[in-house]
């Protein structure tokens, strides 16, 4: 009986885990569809960005899941339950804590290698249209400087943090071998860890970038909506206009047979060019004004406005809840030696006590922890869209609809995937005792 339970529970599980991969990858196929330029895509990135953002949104989606299992495990009286016993949720921790190595490890690939290998060999192709192989050659010539890189923080991650015994009567050698033993023994986790700490420092500059900025540019975005295409129509029919009247003034001083100036006949080249340019939109400004999606748009827009105003009070119990559980590590930690460890909780955050109070009806308490982890996600992509690619002070690319070149698809991906190793860990922060525990409960003796 307890193996055909824990065998009905496997397998409905693996049912809806196979539902939402699905539903992400296609939500991944159509966002890069949809943002990705017509004219200059290609295969290779277009894979790459679909996977990258596959990845970042599995990953973000296993902390809901890690906390839903180590909670269904147990009944309300704090027992487990009969097909839960010491083998099985074992097993259910252990494949867990494989499932978080195996997808940070997927994030090590495609930050320091594939991602950068893409990028490099599509800016190949665009300089250079010589053959695949010097390409490739090229490509992996730059990645290069990033697998160093990777290289080095596994390497530090490895041996640096140990803590080697001092003894009077080993010998250097005996000290490298305890490295290594001791290395071996941790079975690399350790690098590995290392590495994505260190990674998760620059996805927390890319959050406070892309993140912050996000989370009040979509809920504006939503108020203040888009200019109507009736509205953006009568703009472009003035400023029809306005070219054909310059045109008319300009071919008026050839009507006695002068020839125009240079200047008025490239004056002239420019304006009927533009007169194009503008005839073009205004035909595509007809057939949206006319489209069932404007028609749906409008429809919806009091809704848009209501979610605008929610994601807004979203933004600001976020932004409590951080500064309380912050606030209350910086006074009551065990202080920086034990990484702001608490026990306990001295200041409750508002979003900390609402989660508990929500487990009493399942399962909003879960919906509402995958609710915020995506929110974390779709607010990165739009502060990420709306701002585009910045170096410092200078725009390397922008972020449009059916515009979007390949390497900024591709900067996009690395992004995010880097602010999804910050979410992870800031989620601890918004509701450490739940995110640590769940609904669990525990007999006491």
């Amino acid at each position: 009986a307890k193996m055909a339970a824990a065998a009905s529970e496997l397998l409905t599980g693996w049912c809806l885990f196979g539902l939402a991969l699905l539903a992400i990858l296609i939500f991944c196929w159509v966002y890069v569809r949809k943002y990705q330029s017509r004219r200059e895509s290609e295969v290779i990135s277009t894979i790459t960005a679909i996977f990258a953002l596959a990845v970042a949104l599995i990953s973000s989606a296993l902390l809901p899941v890690d906390i839903f299992l180590v909670s269904y495990m147990k009944n309300p009286n704090g027992t487990f339950k009969d097909w839960a016993d010491a083998n099985v949720s074992r097993q259910i921790e252990d494949t867990v804590l494989y499932g978080y190595y195996t997808l940070y490890s997927i994030i090590l690939f495609c930050v320091f290698l594939w991602i950068p290998f893409v990028y490099f060999y599509y800016e190949e192709k665009e300089e250079d249209d010589g053959n695949t192989c010097s390409q490739v050659k090229s490509a992996f010539k730059y990645t290069l400087g990033f697998m160093t890189v990777c290289a080095v923080l596994l390497l530090i991650g490895a041996f640096v943090p140990l803590d080697i015994p001092n003894t009077k009567n080993s010998t250097e050698w005996e000290k490298v071998k305890l490295l290594f033993e001791e290395f071996g023994s941790s079975h690399g986790l350790t690098a590995l860890s290392f590495s994505i700490s260190s990674l998760t420092v620059i996805g927390m500059l890319a959050a406070i970038t892309y993140t912050a900025y996000g989370m009040s540019a979509l809920p504006l975005n939503l108020i203040k909506g888009t200019t109507s295409a009736a509205y953006e129509r009568l703009e472009n029919t003035e400023d029809i206009e306005e070219v054909e009247q310059r045109l008319l003034r300009i071919k008026s001083k050839c009507r006695d047979g002068r020839p125009l100036s240079s200047r008025d006949r490239r004056t002239v080249q420019q304006l009927e060019e533009r007169l194009r340019t503008l005839r073009r939109r205004e035909r595509h400004l007809e057939t949206i004004e006319k489209s069932w999606w404007l028609k749906f748009c409008e429809a919806i827009r009091p809704l848009k406005i209501v979610w605008g105003v929610f994601f807004i009070i979203v933004a600001l119990l976020f932004t409590v809840s951080l500064f309380l559980s912050n606030l209350d590590k910086a006074l009551h930690s065990a202080g920086f030696d034990s990484g702001f460890i608490i026990l306990g909780t001295n200041l409750t955050n508002p979003l900390n006590m609402l989660l508990p109070v929500l487990q009493t009806v399942f399962p909003l308490d879960y919906i509402l922890i995958t609710t915020i982890v995506m929110y974390f996600i779709f607010t990165s992509m739009a502060g990420i869209r709306n701002m585009g690619i910045w170096f410092f002070w200078i725009r390397l690319y922008k972020i449009r609809r059916g515009k979007t070149r390949p390497q900024a698809l591709l900067f996009l991906c690395m992004i995010l995937l880097l602010i999804v190793l910050h979410t992870s860990y800031m989620i601890y922060s918004l509701a450490p005792q739940y995110v640590m525990y769940g609904s669990q409960k525990y007999l006491v003796q």
